[in-house]
């Protein structure tokens, strides 16, 4: 009678008090040996009144001793007996019982009998104990052992053999850890343990193998009673078990498709739900299960044909689910993920083919097309026993998207119709949870797609910063989400770090990512403080929810969201941070030290929250600081809170030797080992500094005599740094800019030249007023400054300033400069 192993299902209770039953043992002769509380309260002796004394005291006065003797050869003659008998009760009442009594063997061919009785009259007010009291009515064989106060074996009936195959003499004087090491000996003695304690009567229900059914699992219902002698102190436990395969199994097959909903579908990757499918039909529905799906679905992408509109090409398939009630049986065709193309003539092309479930009761492994076309993998079928299949298509949208294959080899019962109809309707709760893991998997695919477009394939820092990042996708359950992060040049060497989420998953969050990211852009080229651009992203987030609620008939795509932006200089190591409800940035120096800045939270995008204005800080870096900016899915999880995160995520940054791909790396593995339910997003910044001899600046006059110094200042500089190539469209640039500062303002400028990867040269003023070019006519002689600006340099452009305005133009350096 070993355990299975087999976690039971819901139906399966744990040990249950049942306080009718009614036990007594007796000697060979008739003398009552022992006596349980149960038997007490159907007759209303106690112990101290009936141990020592003959059974016929409770029976009533025309039952006298000769009466009683004879029945007692009777039973000696039969081994037993079974019927109905009339109980006397304490209080003078007759009582109408069912009478069972079972002959024990000890040692040394010892005997004695165990009485069962049962109330007739309590049947109807439904109190029963279960399957062995329905046992004792049926006469169905039960399975009785006595064990001693050690649950060392004492007596024992014929039956309990029939159920676990041991014989009586190595059952003997032995606990059943002994006799049975495979048994769940350890949950039945804690059973029999705590009936001893406490006197009452306990149900026990376990699986076990019986030896007549090799590799069959059985049900059992074991029943526990406290024996007690004349001072009422234990003097054993008795066991009565029941064999309920027959009840078990079709509680179990009603139950299968309840557990079918949970146990069936629990990601939305297909071919673990492939593998779910064969798991849940062993051993409750086949012996062998195997489920195969139609190649492109186990990929993920829909089916190429319908039903009936498949030509004669049977279409390749894929192993997704395998299960068998015994892995060590000779192996099976095939093995999971493995590719497999069924012959046309077999009986899986046609069920791909029509779409119609396939019965065999009696499978012919001898003949038949597809043998021939495989024998080796049919001489396995044959190993393996199976003698009974069902083949059942998983349909959904009248596309076949695989099947499933039932097969019997140890139940020598074959498959049945009632089989065939339990089998169709697992495999179509399964369809309708590969059907969803397909549509998921198209939208993920193109939100991944959309997703990994619009993120910048490549980040560079230029002059200010040193930058690597990481990006990870949510998992198939969650979906991809809309967090996306940016590295921006601005002018004058200085870069923006910005990262973002969008609330939400999908192709929606990730379109809504993209219009986001491509605002932040233009209002970085902007060059707004972050705090105003943060206002005007804001105001971007609440149009696009405003034009999504005009549209009745669309799901909103756009919630809210939040951001995170930060300008760096590397002239002045100044950083100007301010976010918008988005995690702080960690800072960790050189030393490895990291801190937290106080950055005002802000409220997040879109939400009308923003009464409030942003806020900008200012921080001082030293060089060679690191910054981290990430998403909410590499801190926050449901087992622990931010703050755990943001110890763990600045623990692994906190490494000032190593490298900023080994950083990231590090981070990453901070996750849980289950894929994340957010995405994640790093990026980590590293801050250079210009040298002082990188950086040259000159305060201007306002007066136009100024013009011609400033051009010998250029040259001067430039021929300093190497950049004679430079020289003359430098002197142009900076005249023109400099020539518009003293014309259009009336306080003093300042000069500006900064050599990093580009040469930039930058004139500020305290006119607010940003430049605008101006078509020139063929007569004026003013008007085509800003033209020529264009020209000479890459780009220019304009900037607020402190008190007024900066406007800049840069220039490529010349090879070899740039090469230095």
């Amino acid at each position: 009678m070993t355990n299975t192993g087999h976690t039971p299902l819901a139906e399966s209770a744990g040990p249950r008090e049942t306080p009718d039953a009614a036990i007594a043992m007796t000697d060979a002769e008739g003398t009552v040996m022992g006596w349980t509380r149960a038997a007490q309260q159907l007759v209303g002796y106690s112990a101290g009144e009936v141990v020592g004394r003959s059974a016929a005291h409770v029976l009533p006065p025309p039952e006298d001793a000769r009466r009683a003797s004879a029945f007692a050869e009777q039973c000696r003659a039969q081994g037993g007996w079974s019927g109905t008998v009339a109980v006397r009760h304490r209080d003078g009442r007759t009582l109408t019982m069912t009478l069972r009594i079972s002959l024990l063997w000890g040692q040394d061919a010892d005997t004695r009998w165990l009485v069962s009785v049962t109330d007739i009259g309590s049947l109807s007010s439904g109190a029963t104990n279960g399957p062995v009291r329905e046992s004792l009515l049926a006469r169905a064989p039960i399975g009785i052992v006595v064990h001693d106060l050690q649950l060392r074996c004492a007596w024992v009936n014929d039956a309990m053999e029939r159920h676990d195959g041991v014989p009586h003499h190595r059952r003997f004087g032995r606990r059943l850890k002994d006799s049975l090491p495979a048994l769940e000996a350890e949950a039945l003695e804690a059973v029999m343990q705590q009936v001893l304690e406490n006197g009452s009567t306990m149900v026990h229900e376990y699986r076990a193998w019986p030896p007549a059914a090799t590799r069959r699992e059985h049900a059992f219902s074991a029943s526990f009673f406290c024996l007690q002698g004349a001072d009422g102190t234990p003097l054993g436990v008795c066991s009565m078990a029941v064999d309920v395969t027959g009840n078990r199994r079709a509680r179990e097959r009603l139950a299968i498709l309840s557990e079918a909903s949970t146990r069936i579908g629990s990601t939305l990757d297909v071919m673990q739900t492939g593998q779910e499918l064969a798991e849940l039909a062993v051993p409750l529905l086949a012996d062998h299960a195997i489920v195969d799906l139609v190649e492109p679905v186990s990929l993920g992408l829909e089916p190429s044909a319908r039903i009936g509109t498949t030509s004669g090409r049977t279409p390749p398939l894929r192993r997704a689910g395998l299960a068998t009630i015994d892995p060590d049986v000779p192996e099976l065709p095939f093995v999971r993920e493995e590719v497999i193309h069924p012959h046309p003539s077999s009986s899986f092309a046609a069920v791909l083919r029509t779409g119609r479930s396939h019965l065999e009761p009696v499978l012919d492994t001898q003949a038949g097309p597809w043998v021939d076309h495989d024998p080796v993998r049919a001489q396995k079928v044959r190993d393996s026993g199976i003698h009974s299949l069902m083949v059942v298509p998983i349909r959904a949208r009248r596309c076949v998207l695989g099947l499933a294959l039932f097969a019997r080899s140890e139940e020598q019962t074959p498959f049945q119709e009632n089989d065939l109809l339990l089998a169709e309707e697992l495999v179509t709760r399964a369809a309708l949870c590969l059907d969803n893991a397909l549509r998921y998997a198209r939208e993920r695919t193109a939100a991944l797609t959309l997703q990994r477009d619009l993120l910048p394939r490549r980040v560079q820092g230029g002059a200010a910063v040193e930058v690597a990042s990481r990006y990870m996708p949510a998992d198939m359950d969650h979906g991809v989400g809309g967090d996306w992060f940016d590295v921006i040049e601005l002018s004058g060497a200085r870069v923006a770090l910005v990262v973002g989420d969008v609330v939400g998953h999908g192709i929606n969050a990730a379109a809504t990512m993209g219009r986001l990211r491509t605002a932040v852009r233009t209002l970085a080229d902007l060059d707004l403080p972050p705090d105003e651009l943060l206002a005007h992203l804001d105001d971007t987030v609440r149009r696009l929810n405003d034009e999504d609620a005009n549209a009745s008939d669309e799901v909103p795509a756009v919630l809210g969201a939040t951001c995170l932006y930060a300008v760096y200089d590397p002239v002045t190591r100044r950083c100007t941070v301010a976010r918008a409800g988005h995690p702080p940035l960690l800072i960790i120096d050189v030393q490895g030290q990291v801190t937290v800045p106080d950055l005002p939270s802000g409220a997040p995008l879109g939400l009308g929250l923003g009464l409030v204005p942003f806020e900008s800080v200012e921080l001082e870096l030293p060089e060679g600081s690191l910054l981290a900016f990430y998403s909410d899915g590499l801190v926050e999880s449901r087992d622990d809170d931010i703050d755990v995160g943001l110890a763990r995520l600045g623990a692994a940054l906190a490494h000032p030797g190593a490298s900023l791909e080994d950083l990231c790396t590090r981070a990453m593995e901070t996750l849980p080992t289950q894929a994340p339910a957010d995405d994640v997003t790093l990026l980590l910044a590293r801050t250079r500094a210009l040298r002082p001899t990188q950086v040259a600046s000159w305060d201007l006059p306002n007066e136009l005599t100024t013009v011609p110094n400033v051009r010998h200042l250029v040259a001067r500089q430039l021929s300093k740094w190497g950049l004679e190539p430079l020289m003359a469209p430098a002197e142009l640039i900076v005249s023109e800019l400099v020539t518009n500062a003293i014309r259009h303002c009336d306080g003093p400028s300042r000069l500006r030249l900064i050599q990093h990867r580009v040469l930039t040269c930058e004139v500020s003023d305290t006119n607010t007023s940003q430049p605008r070019p101006r078509q020139p006519q063929t007569l004026d002689e003013n008007g085509r400054g800003l033209f020529l600006v264009a020209r000479l340099s890459r780009r220019w452009g304009s900037r607020p300033g402190t008190d007024g305005k900066v406007v800049w133009a840069e220039q490529d350096l010349p090879p070899t400069a740039a090469a230095t």
